[in-house]
């Protein structure tokens, strides 16, 4: 809540929205209006004008009447207040003299009475104010009203008496009356007892009164669960609880729930809200904004004291809208507020990652109205702004955005409503209140008569002087009169003589104007005229010269910074104050992370003061830190860095230890057991001193007087039998802490039972989501016999049973329990056993809420650079105090033989000097002064067999290789051996060996090395069978070795001989013309083959020639040698090509020859890339009618038999036979179906395979028209019965029969020579059924040799059939004729109206 005083009529004012003005204005209007008709009548007559100056001439006595009157009725009113006032003084004083809290004269007294008796009870009190009496039965308070007839009450001159009527056995009760004032309460009580009789029985009621006095003069206030330290972000709901109890919890004396920010009261309002009831107050925030943060305060007000408690609201900015845009500013407030005019202030927002803030943009709005208007144009550079051109009346509302390069910010919370208003209106009106609730308004303006033209103003001077433009305040003028005044302003400019008048066009009705567009540097002076409606006053007196300029100016930078330690996530920070501090805001604090260079801000509203605790830092990072101050011109310089600090706790006493056990008793001493404080207090622990005392004594003895340094102690000299209670603190450097809560009472008697003590000193660690590990120590008394093992058990806390979690004992003193339930809370204990059963149980531990903390950190294994293993652990939460405990298997490390700890800050490493098999097991670590931070590794056998081999390497390295000695054949047919390293330093060293033997840097053997690339290499330049054998390569580098052998015997060395023998002839060979790619093959796009080669080194006289099994190939042009590329083309490539191909080069420097023998595998691979190219080009699948039936037909570029093709029916290979015959052309396969049938309709499919992939086309003959019909079985057809060739003997009668087929019956025709020839004697023709056809010839002479045809035709098609007829003579030899040869017959196509499609 702002500070800062409301004038009091912004107090009063209320702030109305459009609507009321409207109605307002109209009201205006019609007022005016009458005005006008009221002077325009009273013109019009003379008669009407003289009797309204009688008329107001009688007003005026009236109100001179009134007004004295009034002036008398306020005397007596001053007097009689004058007089009341002296009065309550001495009231005052007298009360003060006899105040006192309520004192019991008389307290009340018990009663015993018969049945249906009645009985009073009386006490007297005195005290000032008269005490409040209330009337309690078993603590319940009693209402008469509820029982009129039971209870009656009275109270007379300080005596208070409860009658209770016809007592009865229920009333049998302890009686309590409490008397209350503001000076406190008294109470007492006693009891009454009710007798009742059965018969000659007497019964008493058992009720026992009070030994006590009920007093409730302090109202206790105990805080259960306070609000903490709290991050939220503008824009966001939060609420702020706090749960409490109350004693006692009276409903008419309850404490008074308040709520500051700063120290500032809060109020219900817009934003914040407020709740007090059943045991929780609660402050909630419905729009978070940056005003809101603070330090917020909760008191709980009572009569008997104050309680509170603090914490810190953190609320960061939002989001900016643009990249880079600074924080909203705030704390936006509205000063000297008038009729059009007010100051709007504002604080500025801190940047850190942003731009500096360049200015402001000031926005303003009527209440009522969601229309946001941009007051001024230009940002403004100050938090300072004068806001003019208000309307008068109305309410407005302002909020301020932040501008720096990037962009603008959000805007800022809008400020309390605020009214155009002049106060001085307020003090020109009196009211006074006459008898019968009767009151008078009188203004100065009814007193100060006929005022036609205002007097100038006066006290003319400027209230504010800044850079961009001067505030001018005045008095208004003495008497101003009646009507309404305005004002115009004039400025001049030292020196200059004019006059400029500032609003000419807008009148100002405040007495407060900014004026602008002021030459920077330049004096001026200025004056002020007043105006009303009869005309304008005469110009004020001439202000002082006035130079426009900043009065304020950004503050310098904070002085030395120093951060110190304050909890695990704060540090505090101070500061020294600048050199000049009037007029700051407050300051900002910055931190960042050593080594990062990133600066947050922690507070986003500057606070007052040189001090500051910095929340929210994270346990064990180091910090630097950084302020700024603020003012209205904007930020200073950042202050130096402060020292960098760890986040740690600050050193305090330690916690008190707990869990006091009892191990042991002889009966003349006792040896107890106890848990160390949870906090060491930073400083770590030096030891204990423990207190006891017998039971029902009040004093406490020391037991030592020198420090315990352990947990268990034994206290002798004891009682036999005799009772003991005890108590332990723990001390530090600082000093001792709080002792522990008193023990039970431990009894002074031996021990004898057979069965095991407790264990002792439970600690509870590893907390996990679903898992605790548990650690005890052994009893102290173990019984009669030794302990074999140990039982856990666990149960949650609300819960009545327990669980056991091993089925089993075990013989160790830890173990993890697993199978919880995350997020629940548990308790645990631990019973020993033994072989007379399980002994005492241990102290139950604290409850523990199974949930693994964030940045829970575990251990890691490791080896460093010398080899050594290592087990390591980091804890950020660790202190100075902070010890860190490795174990095995959970017991202490205490071997220095075999292991080292290294601890130093926040990690710490276990070394292994020499590890072996026996190191393997559990190894766990916990880390005292924390919260329970502990942790475990499981070292298994291959984890240990890693670090082992990697400690290995490391103790004995060796130099890596990037590749091992390795040989290549250089172009001459130079051997070069290589090795290289992944590096080498200069000191390096190496030799190679051949053979055992070293050789040396020579002409014959060249050894180079290129250290800073780690290459090594050897080149010899004559490798011959002289030179099998192994090979070696040794370095050092420091103390890494390697060597890298090759071993070049037998095969391997041949195969390096015969290439370097090949890389040295093809060195010479590229002396002269040459080939540098040989001859090789290739489809192009037209399917035609391609041999090519490239030469290079020719000349022109260089000849290059083609040849095919030796012989030349003519070509149409010589390749041109100077491209260095030549082509040989086959087109169509065929079986014929087949041969070995050569391309040849000579010249005078040399002869060079390349082949290629297209056969073979060769060839099918060209014939399968031809396949490839040509399927690329297939056409869609064509249908061809033939005289046989269908042909199929797929177009290729090239198509030859030998290509890889299929053709399938319904995803079936289809073979040539009778049926079907595939085949094709040089452009076209085909599959031809010969009299197609209903079983040939279906999907036909033509695929094409080359090298790499296949290419297939689809058609699908189902419903293809009459070739598919079934009706095409009954076309024409010659079934049998005509051969081939007929030798007949000259003379003898031929007879050609056969049997036609045919549906419709065929049309039968024959032909001789393939032309018709007449019926007659020597030829017969017969066709009998329709289906047997014969010719006959009889007496055959030579001239019937020939060819014979027979035509058989119906609608759908038919075929011709032809036979030769041969004639010989008589003695003639027979010519041979092969036996059993049919004609074959020729299809003929059907008509042209079977050949349309039909409809479907």
């Amino acid at each position: 809540m702002s500070s800062v005083a409301v004038p009091f009529y912004q107090r009063r004012h209320k702030h109305f929205d459009q609507s009321y003005r409207n109605i307002q204005t109209r009201y205006i209007l019609e007022e005016y209006a009458a005005r006008k008709s009221h002077e325009q009548k009273s013109h019009a007559s003379d008669e009407k004008r003289i009797r309204f100056a009688s008329e107001l001439s009688a007003l005026e006595k009236e109100i001179h009447t009134a007004r004295h009157r009034a002036r008398e009725h306020l005397d007596r009113l001053a007097v009689q207040r004058m007089v009341e006032e002296n009065m309550a003084l001495e009231r005052h004083i007298i009360e003060e003299t006899i105040s006192r809290a309520p004192e019991i004269l008389v307290r009340l007294r018990s009663h015993t009475v018969w049945e249906k008796m009645s009985v009073s009870l009386c006490f007297t009190v005195q005290g000032f104010p008269t005490p409040v009496v209330q009337w309690y039965k078993n603590e319940e308070l009693i209402f008469p009203a509820s029982d009129p007839t039971k209870y009656r009450i009275e109270s007379k001159y300080g005596v208070h008496v409860l009658h209770i009527n016809r007592a009865d056995f229920d009333d049998s009760a302890t009686y309590s009356a409490v008397a209350t004032n503001i000076h406190g309460q008294a109470s007492t009580n006693c009891a009454v007892i009710v007798r009742i009789t059965i018969g000659n029985a007497l019964i008493f009621s058992c009720i026992v009164p009070l030994s006590y006095d009920v007093c409730f003069t302090h109202i206790d206030v105990q805080f259960l669960e306070k609000f903490g330290v709290t991050f939220a972000t503008e824009g966001e709901t939060l609420t702020l609880k706090c749960s409490m109890l109350i004693t006692p919890e009276l409903k008419r004396l309850r404490p008074r729930a308040e709520w500051y920010r700063d120290d500032v009261l809060i109020k219900d309002s817009k934003w914040t809200k407020l709740y007090f009831g059943e045991g929780q107050a609660a402050l909630s925030f419905t729009h978070l904004n940056k005003d809101d943060e603070g330090l917020y305060t909760l008191r709980m007000v009572s009569r008997g004291g104050i309680s509170e408690c603090s914490a810190y609201l953190f609320v960061r900015d939002a989001d900016a809208l643009i990249a880079g845009a600074p924080g909203a500013p705030m704390d936006v407030k509205c000063h000297d507020a008038n009729r059009d005019y007010v100051i709007v202030t504002w604080k500025p927002p801190n940047t850190t990652s942003e731009s500096p803030v360049i200015g402001y943009f000031v926005d303003k709005c009527e209440v009522g109205l969601e229309n946001w208007v941009q007051c001024n144009d230009a940002p403004v550079k100050v938090c300072k702004y004068p806001v003019t051109g208000l309307y008068e009346g109305r309410s407005y509302i302002f909020r301020v955005r932040a501008v720096n390069s990037a962009g603008i910010s959000r805007p800022s919370r809008p400020s309390d409503p605020v009214a155009a208003l002049d106060p001085v209106d307020l003090e020109r009106t009196q009211t006074v209140h006459v008898d019968e609730g009767r009151k008078i308004v009188i203004s100065k303006d009814d007193l100060e008569g006929h005022v036609q033209i205002p007097g100038p103003p006066t006290n003319v001077h400027a209230s504010e002087i800044s850079k961009t433009y001067v505030v001018l305040s005045w008095d208004p003028p003495v008497p101003r009169g009646r009507e309404p005044l305005t004002y115009f302003i004039e400025k001049s400019m030292v020196g200059s003589g004019s006059w400029q008048r500032v609003n000419a066009q807008v009148a100002v009705k405040s007495p407060r104007y900014a004026v602008f567009d002021l030459a920077e540097g330049k004096p001026y002076v200025f004056r002020v005229l007043s105006a009303n409606k009869h005309g304008i006053s005469d110009p004020s007196e001439i202000t002082e010269p006035i130079q426009p300029q900043d009065t304020i100016v950004l503050p310098s930078a904070p002085g030395q910074v120093v951060a110190t330690r304050n909890t695990k996530t704060s540090v505090v920070v101070q500061w020294d104050k600048p050199k000049h501090e009037e007029d700051l805001y407050g300051y900002y604090i910055d931190y960042s992370v050593v080594g990062s260079n990133r600066w947050e801000q922690s507070n986003h509203k500057p606070i007052k003061y040189n001090r500051f605790v910095v929340h929210g830092l994270e346990t064990g990072e180091k910090y630097v830190f950084r302020v700024k101050a603020a003012n209205a011109v904007g930020l200073s310089e950042n202050s130096q860095e402060s020292e960098a600090v760890t986040v740690q706790a600050a050193l305090t006493c330690p916690s008190y230890p707990h869990g006091i056990t009892l191990l042991n008793c002889d009966g003349h001493s006792m040896t107890l057991g106890w848990k160390a404080p949870t906090y060491s207090g930073g400083s770590p622990i030096l030891g204990y001193y423990m207190d006891k005392r017998e039971a029902n004594h009040q004093n406490w003895h020391e037991v030592n007087s020198s420090l315990i340094t352990r947990t268990i102690y034994t206290v002798k000299d004891l009682t036999e039998d005799a009772f003991y209670e005890f108590k332990v603190a723990a001390a530090n450097l600082i000093g001792i802490g709080q002792p522990s809560d008193p023990s039970e009472h431990f009894k002074c008697k031996a021990w004898t039972m057979p069965e095991p003590g407790p264990a002792y000193g439970l600690t509870i660690c590893e907390v996990r989501n679903t898992s605790v590990v548990l650690l005890w120590k052994a009893p102290v008394y173990e019984g009669k016999s030794p302990i074999t093992g140990y039982l856990v058990d666990y149960k949650e806390v609300d819960a009545e049973d327990w669980i056991t979690a091993n089925e089993k004992p075990t013989s160790k003193r830890y173990l993890k329990v697993t199978d919880l339930h995350e997020g629940h809370t548990y308790v645990f204990k631990v019973r020993a056993v033994n072989d007379a059963g399980a002994g005492k149980s241990s102290e139950i531990s604290e409850p523990v809420l199974v949930e693994e903390r964030p940045g829970t950190k575990e251990i890691y294994s490791g080896v460093d650079d010398e080899g050594n293993i290592y087990l390591a652990f980091e804890c950020k939460e660790a202190t100075d105090a902070s010890h860190f405990a490795w174990g095995k298997s959970y017991e202490e490390i205490d071997d220095s033989h075999k292991f080292k700890i290294e601890t130093e800050g926040n990690h710490s490493k276990l070394y292994f000097k020499n590890p072996d098999k026996s190191d393997v097991g559990t190894y766990s670590i916990s880390v005292s002064d924390t919260d329970g931070v502990s942790s475990s590794f499981v070292m298994d056998d291959e984890e240990f067999e890693r670090l082992m081999a990697l400690s290995y390497e490391i103790k004995n390295p060796t130099i890596p290789l990037k590749s091992e000695l390795a040989y290549e054949v250089l172009d001459k047919g130079e051997v070069r051996f290589w090795i290289q390293a992944e590096s080498l330093s200069p000191d390096s060293t190496f030799r190679f060996v051949i053979n055992d033997k070293e050789v040396e840097n020579s002409d014959r053997h060249k050894i180079n090395c290129d250290r800073p690339n780690g290459i090594i290499e050897m080149v010899m330049e004559k490798f011959t069978i002289d030179n099998e054998g192994t090979y070696t390569v040794q370095i050092q580098d420091g103390k890494a070795k390697n060597q890298s052998s090759l071993v070049l015997i037998g095969d391997a060395f041949k195969g390096v001989l015969a290439e370097s023998e090949l890389q040295r002839k093809e060195f010479l060979r590229k002396q002269g013309p040459h080939f540098s790619e040989f001859l090789h093959w290739k489809v192009t796009e037209e399917c035609e083959v391609l041999l090519s080669c490239k030469v290079a080194n020719t000349k022109k006289e260089t000849d290059f020639k083609w040849y095919k099994d030796g012989s030349g190939v003519e070509v149409v042009e010589l390749p041109d040698l100077q491209k260095g590329e030549c082509h040989l083309s086959i087109p169509k490539l065929s079986r014929k090509d087949e041969g070995i191909y050569k391309a040849t080069l000579s010249d005078d420097r040399g002869h060079d020859v390349s082949s290629l023998e297209l056969s073979g595998k060769v060839y099918d691979d060209i014939i399968l890339a031809l396949s490839g190219v040509s399927g690329k080009s297939a056409s869609p699948l064509k249908i061809l009618c033939t005289e046989e039936g269908i042909r199929l037909q797929c177009f290729l570029k090239y198509y030859n038999e030998e290509m890889k093709v299929t053709w399938s029916h319904r995803e079936s290979k289809i073979s040539s036979g009778e049926k079907t015959k595939i085949g094709g052309g040089e452009d076209v396969a085909w599959l031809q179906i010969r009299e197609p049938t209903e079983k040939d309709k279906g999907n036909y499919t033509f695929e094409i395979f080359g090298s790499k992939e296949s290419y297939k086309r689809t058609l699908d003959l189902s419903g293809q028209g009459i070739f598919l019909r079934s009706d095409l079985y009954y076309r024409g057809k010659v079934i049998g019965g005509l051969p081939d060739v007929v030798t007949i003997m000259d003379g003898k009668t031929l007879n050609l029969t056969c049997t036609v087929f045919g549906n419709p019956d065929p049309e039968v025709v024959w032909f001789k020579n393939d032309k018709t020839f007449e019926i007659d004697e020597h030829y017969a023709i017969s066709l009998e059924q329709g289906k047997y056809a014969s010719l006959t010839i009889k007496g055959v002479t030579s001239e019937d040799s020939g060819k014979y045809s027979i035509h058989v035709k119906n609608k759908y098609g038919g075929e011709t059939v032809d036979v030769t007829v041969s004639v010989y003579r008589h003695g003639e030899k027979m010519p041979e004729i092969k036996p059993g040869q049919l004609a074959k017959p020729r299809p003929i196509p059907p008509s042209e109206e079977v050949l349309k499609p039909q409809a479907k």
